[in-house]
């Protein structure tokens, strides 16, 4: 079972271009990439290891996995039916000399692990990036398993 009782959701983004934020295929849902926002929503810009610490990009990639709960959530109707976070991957603009992009993006793994336990679970990839778009600190995209 899915425990949201004491996380508040963000409103789902709208799309900025010619995509949708998930796509359901058979048993699988696959999220669009999604950039970190700062309070108001405005994308929260800047490079890790110069403009933002390790704590605070890991907080921002958080905000990230609220945000891909409230797409999954508006799409599939009910977070009950995401039987399995099969993959994570998440690109984090950052200083050339940054190697801790994994402990970044841990913010959104661990936060798919404590709403889904076991289910969350999932295999990662984490990378650098010169760039993105907006000049968003990070973005993270999903593939979940679903039940149909």
């Amino acid at each position: 079972m899915v425990e949201l009782a004491s996380l508040i959701l963000p409103e789902p983004p709208k799309p900025a271009g010619a995509y949708r934020p998930a796509i359901i295929v058979g048993e699988m849902v696959y999220l669009s990439g999604f950039g970190a926002r700062d309070e108001a929503g405005a994308p929260l810009t800047g490079r890790v290891g110069a403009d933002i610490d390790v704590a605070g990009a890991r907080q921002a990639a958080r905000g990230v996995g609220l945000t891909m709960l409230a797409v999954l959530s508006e799409t599939l109707g009910d977070l009950d039916r995401v039987r399995q976070v099969v993959r994570v991957t998440g690109m984090v603009q950052a200083t050339a000399d940054f190697t801790q992009h994994p402990q970044v993006i841990d913010g959104c793994s661990s936060l798919l692990l404590d709403v889904f336990g076991d289910r969350g679970a999932h295999a990662r990839m984490t990378y650098g990036v010169q760039s993105l778009p907006g000049g968003t600190v990070l973005a993270i995209d999903c593939i979940c398993q679903i039940s149909v």
